[in-house]
């Protein structure tokens, strides 16, 4: 999986979690969870159980604290992706 499919996934998953809808639509890389998108930071915890269910993997704890974008949550699920 690229990411691009990778992006296309995650803005997916974000569309339920998302506040700012208009924002999602336009969505880049660089689009934030919580400034951005204006989504709940409790539900961050949701939106990174999705992307462990939808990919099949394991993100830890300190690997999710460092997710602050749409594009390091692709970044993170390529890496994890790839075979090491």
């Amino acid at each position: 999986m690229d990411q691009k499919e990778v992006f296309a996934e995650i803005v997916s998953i974000l569309k339920r979690f998302a506040r700012n809808q208009e924002a999602l639509a336009q969505a880049t890389p660089q689009t934030t969870f919580l400034k951005d998108l204006r989504v709940n930071s409790a539900r961050l915890i949701d939106i990174v159980i999705e992307i462990q269910e939808k990919f099949s993997i394991e993100v830890s704890d300190e690997e999710a604290d460092k997710v602050h974008s749409i594009g390091d949550a692709v970044a993170l699920v390529v890496s994890k992706l790839s075979p090491q």
